[in-house]
């Protein structure tokens, strides 16, 4: 009996380290939208999102201490913590320091620019002699003749002073009167007399109100489409400016690969507001903390990124080299990232890019 209590006993306590949740330290970074520092003290975010639900599935009980960049690779390095919890790119170079989970979010390293707005005599007189502006006049001049032609063609016979005369002459005149009452400067040296060219003056009044908006838009774009240019359109650029990125980055490497000159910020986000304050012209760091900042400090007017992406990168969990947590992560986390549950995440963060 008492062989059969102790067996009891041992089953109840094997039982109970079973279902006991695992406890474990974790380190991250503050890196919106992936890790985000809530005023509350908790943490939010893509990657901590991912993690919370890797968590639970998996029943880790984990504390959390922050790190800096540097700092977080090597409390992994020195198992400090039993997992990076922060967009962490994939590299050759931290690969020999720590090891990684399976990629759960790919991007790229793009460049962030300062958008001029200055004016100069030069950009407007580029502006004149630009494609868009010459298709804006064309078709300008295609519904002034338009209209000058319905014009004349009701005018023609009954009102020969105004617009009668060789068929050029006519439709010259036609043309003018669309001007000039398009513009609503209406000179009076010309003006429909018949039923038919009455209507057509009529409504071309109404319709040149929304045409002569929309044709000042598109002639305002054309003029000023030079002044939104950056002067940094692709890498061989970055050369002849002063380029910023962020402490102990991926982007680092990338930089010193192409033999760009650069200058290091502590955080991301320290890196975009000097690119605002004109302290550098060009940041070069992962594609979507760049535009989060951007937007979430509502320098939009002000500071765009790029579309070209200068190199692919791949994020994941950091982890010790020969983590016994690591194959219980990954199958967790291939589950997840292939489920609509984890597209909604992305949407919810980033938007439908």
């Amino acid at each position: 009996m008492k062989l059969f209590k102790s067996a009891v006993l041992i089953m109840i306590f094997l039982s109970t380290i079973n279902t006991a949740q695992e406890k474990i330290v974790i380190g991250t970074k503050p890196a919106p939208p992936f890790v985000i520092k809530n005023n509350d003290g908790s943490w939010g975010g893509i990657s901590f999102d991912l993690w919370n639900r890797i968590s639970e599935d998996l029943q880790f009980d984990y504390s959390v201490n922050q790190y800096d960049l540097e700092n977080i690779i090597d409390a992994v390095e020195k198992r400090e913590i039993e997992a990076a919890i922060s967009p962490l790119t994939i590299s050759s170079d931290r690969e020999e320091k720590i090891d990684f989970s399976q990629p759960y979010f790919v991007t790229g390293l793009s460049t962030a620019v300062r958008i001029k707005e200055e004016f100069n005599l030069f950009t407007f007189i580029k502006g004149l002699f630009s494609v868009q502006f010459y298709e804006v006049v064309l078709l300008l001049c295609i519904i002034l003749f338009f209209v000058g032609f319905l014009v004349w063609l009701f005018e023609r016979k009954k009102n020969k002073e105004q617009f009668g005369g060789k068929v050029s002459s006519g439709l010259a005149s036609g043309f003018w009167w669309a001007a000039v009452t398009m513009t609503t400067v209406g000179y009076g040296d010309k003006a429909p007399t018949t039923l038919g060219g009455r209507i057509v003056g009529f409504i071309w009044m109404f319709a040149a109100i929304i045409i002569i908006s929309s044709i000042t838009a598109g002639i305002t774009s054309a003029l000023t489409v030079n002044r939104l240019d950056t002067g940094i359109k692709n890498i061989n650029d970055l050369y002849d400016h002063r380029v910023a990125t962020v402490e102990s980055s991926n982007s680092i490497n990338f930089l010193e690969q192409k033999d760009i000159r650069y200058k290091t910020y502590k955080t991301a986000d320290q890196a975009v507001k000097a690119l605002y304050n004109n302290d550098v012209d060009a940041v070069v760091y992962d594609e979507p903390i760049l535009k989060w900042l951007i937007h979430s400090n509502n320098f939009g007017d002000k500071l765009k990124v790029l579309p070209q992406k200068l190199e692919i990168v791949y994020y994941g969990f950091g982890l010790p080299q020969e983590s016994k947590l690591r194959d219980k992560i990954n199958v967790k986390l291939l589950e997840i990232i292939n489920t609509q549950e984890w597209q909604n995440l992305l949407e919810n963060y980033l938007g439908e890019e």
